[in-house]
């Protein structure tokens, strides 16, 4: 799926696939210390015991900005 996603080849790739894992740990981390900072144990009831919509997302506060900066990095580059 890489091509497909990230037109990207050599270095540009490999940042990419080992930074985004990284960042959507550092994301759900990061939310959940905010929750339990504000003593929020569920953001909705939407989706039972799963924590609510919120945490369906909360890896991509970290991950969908590096990926837009990264892919604008590395691509930027080439032209």
């Amino acid at each position: 799926m890489g091509p497909l996603f990230a037109p990207l080849e050599g270095l540009g790739r490999a940042v990419i696939a080992l930074s985004l894992p990284l960042a959507g740990f550092a994301g759900d981390v990061t939310m959940s210390a905010v929750k339990r900072d504000i003593g929020v144990k569920d953001t909705s009831a939407l989706i039972p015991g799963h924590g609510g919509m919120l945490d369906r997302a909360d890896s991509l506060t970290f991950t969908a900005p590096l990926y837009f900066h990264l892919l604008a990095f590395f691509s930027l580059q080439r032209f």
